[in-house]
């Protein structure tokens, strides 16, 4: 068990943007033939597709500006404890921060929608200041990715960090994508339930990164 505490933080940061991030406005390119799919073990799979978003950097101070980003203490067995990067969720019915997060949720309910029969509705969204802040392995099985095959969709903005995932059941290597500037990583299938992902520390990343993570009801 554990009792979860939130603030609400202004946040300011540094980012150095990518020399190949392209215009200052935010545009979707072409999920095809750019996406490649990658097939996992368990029935888990992985798309990915660099660069989605053209004028990421532009995109990210934005959101780094507009969202109401808490910063979380969890009571964890018998201390209280920062969770180490910042968060905001925008539930179904809620409005997204930027108009371009409406277009990519809707761009990848439709891409997905033969293969999952319901669109992404939601939105959790992550900032990682720096190296320092990290999330361990987990899946997203709090509902139904417990049991059902689904789909999580990951945009990230900024620096580019390492996102890794390896076979709940160790029978297999950890498989490593370093992510940032409007890159595109979708896990479906099994994955939330038979392998796991994290984003580790790092003394090697100065700079900061959001993670957007869309996903249909019922899962987070």
């Amino acid at each position: 068990m554990c009792l979860i505490m939130t603030y609400t933080r202004r946040v300011r940061t540094a980012l150095q943007g990518s020399l190949l991030d392209g215009p200052d406005e935010a545009g979707l390119g072409p999920l095809a033939p750019a996406m490649r799919r990658t097939q996992l073990s368990h029935g888990a799979w992985i798309d990915v597709r660099p660069g989605w978003i053209t004028g990421a950097d532009a995109l990210f101070e934005r959101l780094a500006e507009a969202v109401p980003w808490r910063a979380e203490r969890r009571m964890m067995y018998d201390r209280v404890v920062d969770v180490p990067r910042l968060l905001c969720f925008y539930a179904e019915e809620q409005a997204l921060p930027d108009p371009m997060l409406t277009l990519a949720r809707d761009a990848l309910s439709e891409w997905y929608q033969a293969e999952l029969g319901e669109p992404l509705c939601t939105a959790g969204l992550c900032l990682y200041r720096d190296g320092r802040d990290s999330v361990a392995w987990h899946g997203d099985t709090i509902g139904r990715g417990s049991t059902e095959d689904t789909v999580v969709a990951i945009v990230s903005l900024g620096t580019p960090r390492p996102l890794l995932l390896r076979p709940r059941d160790g029978n297999g290597p950890t498989l490593r994508h370093d992510v940032g500037h409007g890159d595109l990583l979708v896990m479906g299938g099994s994955c939330q339930r038979t392998w796991e992902h994290a984003v580790p520390k790092s003394t090697r990343v100065a700079g900061p990164r959001i993670s957007v993570q869309f996903r249909p009801r019922g899962v987070r």
